[in-house]
């Protein structure tokens, strides 16, 4: 697949999730096979205003590399200068969020709202592509009723506005992640406009991203919450497409995953945040293993990355006691 002058080896994405895609998780994601990664949507007026915590949302690493940094505003100038700043903090891509429909985010005019307010969505479009010389990109849901009609006018806004990709997530904005996402949207996306798609919905499965592709023509899939229990989806996917069938995820993969995600996130945050993060994420990777109840208590009060590791240790190898 190719954004705009940059070449992403696949055609799959790691969704932007608010509180998950960050650098930690990222680098895991890229490294089990993703060809894309996007951080969590980040606020322009907070990195504008110099809020640390939103600038430190900005960190990015060599091996995570192709990233895409998410925005979400509503004023065009404080967008331009966003992504400015995540252009030279190292992003790959830039891509405005037109999706999210969280209250608090509609609420000051962005995410979804641009949907319903097509004229400022291309004062931010055009604006921010004048600021950047990297890729841009927009993430879009079917709009606010489901006929896609609000979709298409802001894809082809965004066309005319020089954004390189589209990636539409065929829910509305007050579905929410209730329903069914109507794929027949992204196929009708696919055949309006010449730049590139990826699909995003209801992929749960290696072979969902197939059908995807199969029955839209996006150029790309993007997969979110079915990558948090299960981050080899990506490689699975690739596996499926290039050799028709992949291979289920080893004990032995799972533990490394594991190990490197908590020691990544350690590092990210410090070790005592990172740990009480660790308390409910590392549950992810156990999700459907025998004994992952008596595990996900365990963690329950971990502190230090040594704690964690002696029960990922004792967990692991009674799991491969248990298959011997």
């Amino acid at each position: 697949m190719k954004i705009g002058n940059l070449h992403i080896d696949g055609i799959t994405v790691l969704a932007p999730l608010a509180g998950i895609t960050n650098l930690p998780f990222r680098r895991i994601v890229r490294k089990i096979g993703c060809g894309l990664v996007c951080s969590e949507m980040i606020s322009a007026n907070g990195l504008t205003y110099g809020s640390p915590k939103t600038q430190n949302m900005l960190a990015s690493d060599a091996d995570e590399k192709p990233v895409s940094f998410q925005l979400f505003g509503a004023d065009p100038a404080i967008m331009a200068d966003a992504a400015v700043m995540a252009a030279e903090a190292g992003a790959d891509i830039i891509d405005i969020n037109c999706g999210c429909s969280v209250k608090k985010i509609l609420k000051g005019g962005a995410g979804s709202a641009l949907m319903k307010d097509p004229e400022k969505a291309r004062e931010i479009f055009t604006n921010v592509r004048k600021a950047i010389r990297i890729p841009l990109t927009v993430k879009i849901r079917s709009g606010w009723e489901p006929s896609g009609k609000e979709a298409f006018l802001l894809a082809r806004i965004a066309e005319d506005s020089g954004i390189d990709a589209i990636t539409l997530h065929p829910r509305t904005a007050t579905q929410g992640f209730t329903g069914i996402s109507d794929w027949t949207l992204i196929a009708e996306l696919k055949q309006r406009i010449k730049i590139p798609v990826i699909g995003n919905g209801d992929i749960t499965r290696p072979e969902d991203a197939i059908r995807m592709l199969t029955q839209t023509g996006c150029d790309g899939v993007m997969v979110g919450r079915a990558a948090m229990g299960n981050p080899w989806i990506f490689s699975q996917i690739h596996d499926l497409m290039t050799h028709g069938r992949y291979s289920a995820v080893t004990i032995d993969q799972r533990f490394s995953a594991m190990k490197a995600f908590a020691a990544a996130s350690v590092a990210y945050f410090g070790e005592l945040n990172a740990c009480r993060m660790m308390r409910s994420r590392l549950t992810w990777l156990v999700k459907g293993l025998p004994g992952a109840s008596r595990f996900r208590e365990s963690i329950t009060k971990i502190r230090t990355l040594e704690e964690a590791g002696g029960l990922m240790d004792s967990y692991f190898e009674s799991l491969r006691n248990e298959q011997d």
